[in-house]
C-alpha cells in the first residue's frame, strides 16, 4: 500500500504507519459524538464571582506572581490573515470597480481610521505615484486594494495577523504582537519584572516575527519597566494528518506523493507541552485592545488566574494527604465533595471500597488544571461550555464545538441551541503536579474528539482530518472550571472592518 517514497516521507515527518492507519480508519468510521447532559450556565457549571471573592482571587494571583513561579503567555499566531480580507479579495475579483456592498463602502469611507492607513498611503505613492485620496477620486479603488493585499505591496493578504498594524498610538502604531507584549505586563510580570511570551508561528514567517520583536523590544522594555523573554515554536510536522480521497484511501498529489495537511489548532498541544512554566495563559492573536482598555482585560485575566492557583493549591493539598496514606474517611468525603461541588465532576455509582475511592480521587485530582473565561452569547462563533459524559462514565465540564454534537440527538441539539455562553479562547492553565513536576499534556487528550472536513485539491475532492481541538478534546481530561467574564474582554478581529469598531479605535 505504501511506496518507498511514502515511507521516506513518513520518516521525514516523524509519523508512523500505525498513525496513518488510525487516521484512515477515522475517515471510514467518523468520530463518535459526545453525550451531552446539558449546556453549562451560571449556577450550573459556570461560576459568577462576587465582589468580595474577586478581591481574594486577585490577591491570590499577586501572591503567586511574587512567589517566583514561572508564568507564560501562549499565543497561537501562525494563521494567515487571508480570511480577514475575504471581502476585499471578492471586490478585487468583482466585475465592478466602485465599492458597492455595505462592507466595501464602509472600508473606503473610513479608510483613514485604520492604523495601516499611513503605510498604505506611502505604498500607493511608491507603486502608482499617487496617494489613496487621488486614486479613489480617479475610481482606482482596486489599485488601493492591490497595494494593501498583493505581494508587490504590503502583502497583508498573505501575512499572519500578528504582523499587521491594528491600533494607532502617537509614538507609533502597533501590531497584535506589540499588544500582546504590552498586555503581558498587566498580569504576567513576575517579581523581577520579567514577562514570558511564546508565539506559535509558521516556519515561513518566524524570521519576520523575530525581526519585529527585535526592533521594538527595547522600546517596550524601557517604556513599560519590564524585561521580555520572547520565544517561538512551529507546529510540528509529526502532527500533520493524512488527507483521504472519497473512498477513504490516502489522497495522492499529481506526482503520486501522499498529501498531508496541518492537524488544526489541536496540534498545538505539543507546543504547549514544551513550555516550561507553572501557569500558562492562552489567548488568540487577534483578541487585543488598545492600552486604554487593557486594565479591564487584565482584571479578568488576573481573576481567572487567581481562581486557578487557589483551586490548584487545594487540589495539591488533597493529593499530598492522599499520598501520605493518612487521609481519614471524613477527609475522603471532603475531597469527593470538592470534586463534585467545585470541579463539577459526577461519579456514576457508589464506590465498592475506600481503596477504590482513593484511587478515583487520585485519578481525578492528579491532572492539569484550566480555568476558562465564558462570555454571554452574542452571536459570535466559538466553542460552548457543556456538561458532558466522559469515556470513563464520569460527567464533567467540557468545551465543545458544533461538530462534536449529534444533530440527530434532540437532547443534544436542545442544549446546543439554549447555550447561554461561549468560550472566547480565554484560558489559564496550571500544568504542574503537587511535586512541581510538569505533566505530560499529551496523556490527557481524548483522541476520539477530532473532526473531518471536506476540501479539494487540483479540482479533486478530499477529506481532511483535524486533531482534537486545543481547548476541546486536547484538554478533555483536565480539571476544568468555567467563570463568567464580561463580553468587553472579547474583541476579536475576524474581518478588516472589525478594526473600525470603537474598541479598536
Amino acid at each position: 500500500m505504501y511506496t518507498q517514497q511514502d515511507l521516506e516521507l513518513l520518516r521525514e515527518k516523524g509519523i508512523t504507519q500505525d498513525q496513518i492507519d488510525t487516521q484512515l480508519n477515522y475517515f471510514a468510521t467518523g468520530f463518535p459524538y459526545l453525550s451531552i447532559v446539558s449546556a453549562a450556565s451560571v449556577g450550573k457549571g459556570i461560576m459568577k464571582v462576587g465582589e468580595e471573592d474577586e478581591k481574594v482571587y486577585l490577591d491570590a494571583w499577586q501572591d503567586f506572581l511574587n512567589s517566583g513561579k514561572r508564568v507564560t503567555k501562549f499565543v497561537p499566531a501562525s494563521g494567515a490573515a487571508s480570511r480577514m480580507f475575504k471581502d476585499l479579495f471578492a471586490f478585487w475579483d468583482a466585475d465592478y470597480d466602485v465599492p458597492t456592498t455595505p462592507f466595501e463602502k464602509e472600508f473606503f469611507d473610513k479608510i483613514q481610521q485604520f492604523a495601516f492607513f499611513g503605510s498604505l498611503d506611502e505604498t500607493c505613492k511608491d507603486l502608482f505615484a499617487k496617494d489613496i485620496a487621488t486614486l479613489c477620486q480617479e475610481g482606482r479603488y482596486k489599485d488601493v486594494v492591490s497595494a494593501l493585499l498583493d505581494a508587490g505591496g504590503m502583502e497583508y493578504g498573505s501575512l499572519p495577523k500578528g504582523l499587521l498594524l491594528f491600533h494607532k498610538y502617537p509614538e507609533g502604531n502597533r501590531t497584535p504582537v506589540g499588544e500582546h507584549l504590552t498586555e503581558g505586563t498587566y498580569y504576567a510580570k513576575n517579581k523581577t519584572g520579567e514577562v514570558n511570551v511564546h508565539f506559535t508561528v509558521s516556519a515561513e514567517h518566524k524570521e519576520m516575527f523575530e525581526l519585529l520583536v527585535a526592533a521594538r523590544k527595547l522600546n517596550y522594555e524601557f517604556k513599560l519597566g519590564a524585561t521580555f523573554s520572547v520565544s517561538y515554536s512551529i507546529q510540528k510536522p509529526s502532527t500533520d494528518t493524512i488527507a483521504a480521497d472519497m473512498s477513504n484511501q490516502p489522497f495522492r498529489n499529481e506526482d503520486g506523493s501522499l498529501l498531508f495537511r496541518p492537524g488544526g489548532h489541536g496540534a498545538l498541544i505539543e507546543n504547549l507541552n514544551d513550555i516550561d512554566s507553572d501557569v500558562i495563559f492562552i489567548k488568540n492573536i487577534d483578541n487585543v485592545v488598545p492600552d486604554r482598555l487593557k486594565e479591564n482585560e487584565a482584571r479578568y485575566k488576573k481573576l481567572l488566574a487567581g481562581i486557578l492557583v487557589t483551586m490548584q493549591q487545594r487540589t495539591h493539598a488533597y493529593l499530598n494527604r492522599l499520598e501520605s496514606g493518612e487521609a481519614t474517611a471524613k477527609e475522603l468525603v471532603e475531597m469527593l465533595a470538592f470534586t463534585e461541588d467545585e470541579l463539577l465532576i459526577s461519579h456514576p455509582r457508589a464506590f465498592a471500597s475506600e481503596n477504590e475511592m482513593k484511587q478515583y480521587l487520585r485519578r481525578k485530582l492528579d491532572r492539569p488544571f484550566r480555568v476558562c473565561g465564558m462570555v454571554k452569547n452574542q452571536g459570535e462563533p466559538g466553542g460552548g461550555p457543556f456538561i458532558a459524559v466522559n469515556p470513563d462514565g464520569t460527567v464533567s465540564l467540557q468545551i465543545l464545538e458544533s461538530s462534536q454534537i449529534d444533530k440527530d440527538d434532540p437532547v443534544a441539539m436542545e442544549a446546543f441551541r439554549n447555550g447561554s455562553h461561549f468560550n472566547p479562547v480565554d484560558v489559564v492553565c496550571g500544568v504542574k503536579c503537587n511535586h512541581g513536576n510538569k505533566y505530560n499534556l499529551t496523556k490527557f487528550i481524548d483522541r476520539n474528539t477530532g473532526f473531518i472536513s471536506y476540501k479539494s485539491k487540483n479540482g479533486k475532492e478530499l477529506k481532511a482530518l483535524e486533531l482534537p481541538g486545543l481547548w476541546n478534546g486536547a484538554m478533555s481530561d483536565w480539571n476544568t472550571i468555567f467563570v463568567e467574564v464580561p463580553v468587553s474582554t472579547f474583541n476579536p478581529v475576524k474581518t478588516v472592518n472589525d478594526l473600525l469598531r470603537p474598541e479598536h479605535q
